[in-house]
């Protein structure tokens, strides 16, 4: 039989809370999750609520020093979860559900101290002035997100290429992160945030920012978008090198999400103006044929045949 066979029943209920909010909160990622084995689709959604909680946190209307003070109360609430003081009839079913993924499952749980400093950098306005400024950022914020997410599916035993696993994670949650920003540009510069680098902002005319549904006067926008798709291509190229070291609904789970979002990205760059106007998104027939795709094994038997050829 699938998953857990010895989970009480308040700690089935914390995971179903923790699901609850996953597939009302974030359909991509749901989607993802369903194609794994119980128990890890549970882990990832208590991975997730956290983590949704963290952001909501930061994206909230309270003051900044609020934020910072709901932050620490919620990093102090992962030291708990660190320290196995958690109890299961404990009555924050975030906690319970964290608390059980942690004792099943190998996670890193720094990773969420590393998403929690970089919601702090959200709090404080920091903008990013280069490439490798944003890439801190999204590390703490997605890339973090990766290495936990490696810690439920784990690898393949003898896979070559293993102990670079978890670079791998790392590198498809920074892609995964840089189309978010992309899609997102309106929307965060509505709320006063700049995620894109000054410097490319600069160099295709739009540091004004973007607060209509068209780009900046005299600005190639287009050329900026196109240039931030090619780099978070490139993000995925590498990012996928992961899926043959995964076992194989890990890698259709992992190809899903990774496809949708790169579906995304083909959107954005044929229709560049497209994130001004308002939210891009994918219809539910085209995740259900990514699905398929992750499901069949196609992406990561395609990663492997390019590896192969680029040791040859």
């Amino acid at each position: 039989m699938e998953g857990p066979t010895d989970v009480s029943a308040p700690v089935q209920a914390a995971y179903g809370y923790c699901e609850a909010v996953t597939g009302q909160q974030a359909r991509n990622f749901a989607y993802g999750i369903r194609l794994l084995p119980t128990d890890k689709r549970q882990a990832m959604s208590a991975l997730y609520a956290f983590s949704r909680r963290v952001d909501d946190i930061g994206d909230g209307t309270l003051a900044p020093d609020a934020k910072r003070d709901r932050l620490e109360s919620t990093r102090e609430l992962l030291d708990r979860v660190r320290q196995g003081a958690v109890d299961e009839d404990d009555t924050d079913p975030v906690a319970v559900a964290l608390a059980d993924a942690a004792r099943r499952f190998p996670l890193p749980l720094g990773g969420l101290d590393e998403l929690i400093d970089g919601v702090q950098m959200d709090v404080r306005g920091e903008s990013y002035e280069t490439w490798d400024e944003l890439k801190a950022y999204c590390r703490c914020v997605a890339g973090a997100i990766g290495r936990l997410s490696l810690g439920v599916f784990g690898t393949q035993p003898g896979a070559r290429g293993v102990e670079r696993a978890s670079e791998y994670a790392d590198t498809l949650g920074l892609a995964l992160q840089l189309t978010n920003i992309l899609r997102d540009v309106r929307e965060d510069a509505a709320n006063g945030r700049t995620y894109l680098p000054s410097d490319d902002l600069a160099k295709f005319g739009c540091s004004t920012g973007f607060h209509t549904a068209t780009p900046p006067s005299g600005s190639d926008f287009a050329g900026l978008v196109h240039f931030e798709v090619r780099r978070a291509r490139a993000l995925f190229v590498e990012g996928y090198r992961l899926l043959p070291l995964l076992d194989r609904r890990s890698g259709a789970c992992v190809a899903a999400m990774a496809g949708i979002y790169r579906r995304l990205l083909d959107r954005i760059e044929r229709d560049p103006e497209a994130v001004l106007r308002g939210r891009v998104s994918l219809p539910g027939r085209e995740k259900a044929y990514v699905a398929v795709r992750g499901l069949s094994g196609l992406d990561a038997r395609h990663v492997t045949r390019q590896t192969l050829r680029g040791r040859s």
